[in-house]
């Protein structure tokens, strides 16, 4: 087996790829950090793609990550936050291009022409559920977390999730935005989120499988799925239940309102979770979800591009670098980790349209957005 890194060869490089059989092999490979995505990966994941786009022994193409102890147990745990916070504050050009190639290669996984398999066993979150949700097969196992928790740092769930997470049944995709939930296989499956859960003891033998496999037509890879799905728990209808009752509301306030008004747990509980969450970026994250649902995927990203831009320049509050939304939570999070965001404004209640809209302005013209040639 021939390993044939992307980028030059590194002492332990990031993202390692390989082709065996009629299979193009990725594995990311910075278990360190969770896999958090790094500008270098994503330039060397679709360096890959590309490359093997047009590679005819190349049929399907299959992504996992790694742990500290070796294959699997951890997918990607979103992009680098820390470099995020790091680039903001010196002012680093390279946070534009990240967002900018990372939203470039959802879209390249979303259109891909060949079956891409992602192992989504672990930690699955944020920019790791933008690589894996385009692809045509969605492994999830038992290990499995799932979430889109960027409202917990400022942020809001981007790498396409106002297109993916929009799509979920009734309003599950707002539930899931607002407040980050962690869910598991069989939520990931009930929601459309997954297609299919293997028993993670068995992601090493079915990844070698792969390799052995003829790739003669569009079901060549069913024996294979069949082989190694098992069942999963089924998710109450309670659930779905709940959260139509609540998060199809009109707006962030009514929201929470309704949840501290209802004499149940769960509703107790979610309210007090969106109380954590950063009041302006909730009211932002509504609105995208909403306008998600009528978009294609490629109008999303843009979309989101226009948006993630604000997160970091939010010029009509006039602010910017270490007094953006976005950089005070992942300075709580994670690099002073007091976990006591200083959120501006403070409250839900507090939040008006005059400063969510401006966030859906695209501070570019059609002819020159760095993503205006994504169809």
């Amino acid at each position: 087996m021939t390993t044939k890194p992307v980028l030059p060869t590194q002492t332990a490089p990031d993202v390692l790829t390989e082709i065996q059989g009629q299979v193009g092999f990725i594995t990311l490979n910075r278990p360190q950090a969770l896999n958090a995505l790094s500008l270098a990966m994503i330039r060397s994941l679709t360096a890959c793609l590309l490359a093997w786009r047009d590679n005819a022994q190349v049929k399907v193409v299959a992504i996992r990550g790694t742990n500290k102890s070796g294959p699997f147990g951890a997918f990607c745990a979103g992009g680098d936050i820390r470099f995020f916070h790091q680039a903001a504050l010196s002012g680093n050009a390279e946070l534009e291009d990240f967002f900018t190639e990372e939203y470039t290669l959802n879209h390249l996984v979303h259109s891909y022409p060949k079956p891409f398999i992602a192992f989504m066993d672990g930690i699955v979150m944020g920019g790791g559920m933008g690589i894996a949700e385009g692809a045509k097969t969605r492994i999830v196992t038992q290990r499995t977390k799932m979430a889109m928790p960027e409202t917990n740092i400022g942020l809001f769930p981007d790498v396409g999730g106002g297109y993916f997470l929009s799509r979920c049944p009734g309003h599950v995709g707002e539930w899931l935005a607002l407040t980050g939930e962690v869910i598991g296989a069989p939520q990931a499956l009930a929601f459309g989120l997954a297609d299919v859960c293997f028993d993670p003891s068995q992601l090493v033998s079915a990844w070698e499988a792969l390799a052995g496999l003829q790739i003669d037509g569009p079901h060549a890879l069913d024996a294979w799925l069949a082989n190694y799905s098992v069942a999963t728990d089924v998710v109450p209808t309670e659930l779905t239940t709940q959260i139509d009752r609540y998060f199809s509301l009109d707006s962030v306030g009514a929201i929470v309102a309704t949840l501290e008004a209802a004499d149940n747990k769960w509703a107790q509980q979610t309210a007090a979770v969106l109380r954590k969450r950063s009041p302006l970026m909730l009211h932002v994250v509504l609105a995208q979800v909403r306008r998600g649902r009528t978009l294609s995927l490629a109008d999303d990203l843009r979309m989101e591009r226009d948006m993630v831009r604000h997160c970091f320049n939010t010029r009509h509050l006039g602010r910017i670098g270490v007094s953006s939304e976005t950089v005070e939570g992942i300075r709580a999070l994670a690099v002073d980790k007091d976990q006591s965001p200083k959120w501006q404004p403070a409250a839900v209640e507090e939040v008006t349209d005059a400063v969510v809209s401006p966030f859906f302005e695209s501070p570019w013209p059609a002819y020159a957005h760095p993503l205006r040639n994504l169809t």
